[in-house]
Parts: C-alpha cells; structure tokens; sequence
C-alpha cells in the first residue's frame, strides 16, 4: 500500500502534530466537547480468547470517525458491543455522557444509533420506499390500519422521497424494486435509511467494499452528506484512500484494544499502517515512535 512520502519514524518531529489529534489513550480537555458515543475498559471474551481487551472509544459530534485494524484486531467485536449486538464482560458504554447498557441491537436503534452492515440488510424484491421503513412500517389511519393492518403506502413513498431527496440520493422512482438497482444504489438506499432514522450515531462496515471507483465516490459523498446533517459516523473500512479521504479522525485499533487516534493530515498512510501493525507507537504528544525495526524498515517508514 502507497500514500504520501513518510517521514522519518525515529525522528517524527512532535511539533508538526496537534497533540489532541493524536492521543492512543489521554482524555478530553476539559473544553472538550462531550462525545457522542464512547466507552472505557471494555472487555469480551470468547472461552480463553479475548476478542476485546479493556478498549476504550470516543466519537465526537459532527465527525466521521474510520475505525481500521488488522484482520482478528478486535474491530468486529468492539463495533458489536458498541451498538448492542452484544454486552460486554467489562467496562462502560456511554451515549450522550450517560451510561448505557442495549439490551441488544433494536435497544441500540431505539436510542438513535443506526448500523448500515456490508449485507445491507435490504429486501430485494421490495421497493425503495418499503425498504426505508423496513421494520418500522406507517399504517393507514383508523380501522384499516389498527385492525386491518393496511399500510399507508402513499405516505411511506412521501416520507422515503424526502429523506431521498434530502440527501441528494438519486434514483428513477421511489417505487422501484432495490433488485434493479446497481450496487452503489443498493447501498444508497441503505445508508439514507439509516440517516433517516438515527438521532445519534451511524455506523457503516465497509460500505465501498463491493464498489467500483465512481460508486464508492459516490458512497464517500454521501457520507459526508450525512455529518453534515449533524450525525457523527463511525466508519469501519480496510481501505486506506478512502479513510484518507473521509475520515476526520482515525481510531487505530490493535490487539483488542485501541492503539492511537490520530488524524489523517498528520500522517502518511504507510506510517498508519505502521502504526496498525505494530511497527510503530505513538506518543501522547502525537510523534511516532519505532516499536520493531524490522517491520519499520520493511513498511518504509524508517528513515535511511
């Protein structure tokens, strides 16, 4: 993997970091803004396997927040006990400054938190409009729709317009069928869903890895389309332009527990690299630090 010229990783001059951008474990100034969703010591263990290892999180308002690691890092998991897929052995969840503990995935939802998976979750032969309220269907006022269970169609393909529309999602109808739309659409139609009903967060897992170079740009745009409505994004992704490119912060996660959170201007992507692997450390006033020779030198992020 290429990206920017690295610096020299013995040398890696502190001052040309913003100390708060980069800091693998220190807490917020006291001026801070409060995170949206954050967590400290988490744990999960899986029999003699430890998949999460005393991690802590934090996810600013109004970020796009990559989550990146090797396979077997510990991503998956901590994701999982972030949004309620399961609770942990150990540790705290925190939504807004408070404690949480989801009672299981629609407890997250029911808290604002929406999670886009790479299966996307959408039902082919239905159309746009049904899949934007998949699960949580508007029926037809009175009668109808309390004894009858007739479903409003009209204002689901209304309301599925908006949403659409709001977010600068174009498609050829709202009522046609997700099974004829391309890849990048499919995955449109399921990221504006999770935008239309999240109050607090959006998590996405890998949303361009099945996409061509023009889809996956318009999967990025729309990413930010949702921080600019306000909600904050965690990103799960193994590629490494597109974080570059998206991300305002990077959370590097390794070994079941958080290794740095650094931002994207301040390093090249071989020294991130570096860093996922273990090849470098960060210190907390943001410069690198060799932590295995041979792996630097093999990553390109020695200094000759």
């Amino acid at each position: 993997m290429t990206g920017p010229a690295p610096h020299d990783a013995a040398s890696h001059d502190a001052a040309s970091h913003d100390p708060a951008s980069a800091a693998p474990v220190s807490p917020a100034s006291p001026a801070a803004p409060e995170p949206v969703l954050s967590a400290r010591g988490l744990v999960k263990r899986y029999g003699h396997v430890t998949a999460i290892d005393h991690a802590d999180f934090d996810l600013m308002p109004g970020e796009v927040l990559a989550v990146i690691g090797d396979n077997g890092a510990g991503k998956t998991s901590l994701i999982k006990a972030l949004t309620g897929a399961f609770v942990p052995d150990a540790g705290e969840v925190r939504l807004h400054g408070r404690p949480i503990r989801f009672a299981g995935p629609q407890d997250a939802r029911a808290h604002g938190i929406e999670t886009v998976y790479q299966d996307l979750a959408v039902a082919a032969s239905m159309d746009i409009a049904s899949n934007m309220f998949l699960g949580r269907e508007i029926r037809r006022a009175g009668v109808l729709g309390s004894v009858f269970r007739l479903l409003d169609k009209k204002a689901m393909r209304r309301q599925a317009a908006d949403h659409m529309a709001a977010l600068k999602v174009g498609v050829g109808s709202i009522t046609q069928p997700v099974e004829t739309l391309s890849g990048g659409q499919r995955q449109a139609v399921a990221v504006a869903r999770a935008a239309a009903w999240a109050r607090s967060v959006v998590v996405m897992d890998e949303p361009t890895a099945a996409l061509g170079v023009k889809e996956s740009g318009q999967v990025l745009d729309l990413i930010r389309r949702v921080r600019d409505k306000g909600i904050p994004v965690i990103l799960i992704s193994h590629n490494m332009p597109h974080v570059f490119e998206i991300a305002d912060r990077v959370h590097v996660h390794r070994l079941g527990r958080r290794e740095a959170v650094i931002k994207p201007s301040d390093y090249s992507m071989a020294e991130v690299v570096a860093i996922m692997t273990g090849a470098l450390g960060v210190r907390p006033d943001g410069g690198t630090v060799v932590a295995d020779s041979d792996a630097a030198s093999a990553a390109g992020v020695l200094g000759s």
